[in-house]
């Protein structure tokens, strides 16, 4: 291939037709040894994603793993600014995306210079930027959080700080709610995926499936999660069905998850929270293929490349965050 660069640009992966006979799964883990690369996938990657990941989790705790790997290559099956974050966190290491068309509604409804102009009207808060942003957001920010330590993020401030949470309005709704914090401020972001679910779906897959139990990701609408008997993380949400005696689940996140669920648990039944539209599928995760993920590791590209300084000033924010789930063993 003579110009890898130019493709990248213009389709924001490697485009190159691949011969048909190549077992893909086989040529991956192949150039994995070779190129000493180790691949990670989130939770909501296609089942075959997964499979070839030697890692599978939620996006902080694979950029965790992947730091302290001996790796000198990460290929991110996940989506941009996750790809972000694994460089913050292993700036040495090269990071691959296999397509940079894999984005995320939630980080992209958060711009720069509007939050800029935000934080002006409101000097003396602390920034509190939940993890599905990208590293110029990161960087803007006083402390980082999570879906699964949110909560405990925001009761570790002190009762008199004033907080603006961002970017998603369903998480910061959720924990503002159990915190009963009026001090707390929540931009108007949210997950297209998540926002899409509605109490009127959860109603009529209710009828359907009278035994099934409600897990909810607290990206979802306040009506849906006020239903849920479990809200959390993915990782949560894989936990909770996995040590529960109930048998059957509506499972109100991303349907990738789905998949970890029937492996860990063969004899329970998972629905996916569906409706009219595919609701729970988000196209940006599914971007990544086992063909890309190949041409990717083949060619190294396309790489995520910040620079230093972009690292250190979002590395800040989440090695706050870092501490504090360390200091309460989150």
């Amino acid at each position: 291939m003579n110009n890898i660069k130019e493709s990248v640009n213009k389709f924001g992966y490697i485009n190159e037709k691949i011969d048909s006979s190549i077992d893909l799964p086989k040529e991956i883990s192949k150039l994995k040894k070779e190129k000493n690369a180790v691949i990670l996938a989130h939770f909501y990657q296609r089942p075959e994603i997964q499979e070839i990941a030697d890692f599978v989790g939620d996006s902080l705790k694979l950029s965790q793993l992947a730091a302290e790997t001996d790796a000198d290559i990460i290929v991110f099956a996940g989506v941009h600014f996750m790809a972000e974050t694994a460089k913050t966190l292993s700036p040495e290491k090269k990071v691959l995306l296999p397509d940079l068309n894999a984005g995320c509604s939630l980080a992209d409804s958060i711009q720069v210079e509007d939050f800029k102009k935000f934080k002006e009207k409101y000097p003396d808060y602390t920034v509190v930027s939940y993890v599905n942003t990208t590293s110029e957001i990161k960087a803007m920010s006083d402390i980082v959080c999570t879906s699964s330590n949110a909560l405990k993020i925001i009761e570790s401030l002190g009762k008199d700080e004033k907080i603006i949470f961002t970017p998603d309005k369903n998480l910061g709704g959720y924990i503002k709610n159990l915190t009963k914090r009026e001090d707390m401020i929540v931009w108007d972001g949210a997950c297209h995926v998540h926002d899409g679910f509605s109490l009127e779906a959860f109603k009529k897959l209710q009828k359907q499936h009278p035994d099934a139990h409600l897990v909810a990701h607290p990206e979802a609408p306040k009506e849906v999660v006020l239903q849920a008997e479990y809200v959390g993380s993915t990782a949560g949400l894989l936990k909770y069905v996995t040590e529960s005696n109930a048998n059957e689940f509506i499972v109100a996140t991303e349907e990738g998850i789905i998949y970890q669920m029937e492996k860990a648990n063969p004899n329970k039944k998972f629905y996916n929270f569906s409706d009219k539209c595919v609701c729970g599928f988000c196209e940006y995760m599914k971007e990544i293929t086992l063909e890309k993920l190949y041409l990717s590791l083949k060619y190294e590209a396309p790489e995520i490349l910040l620079s230093d300084e972009l690292i250190k000033a979002a590395y800040k924010p989440i090695k706050r965050m870092l501490d504090i789930s360390a200091k309460y063993n989150l």
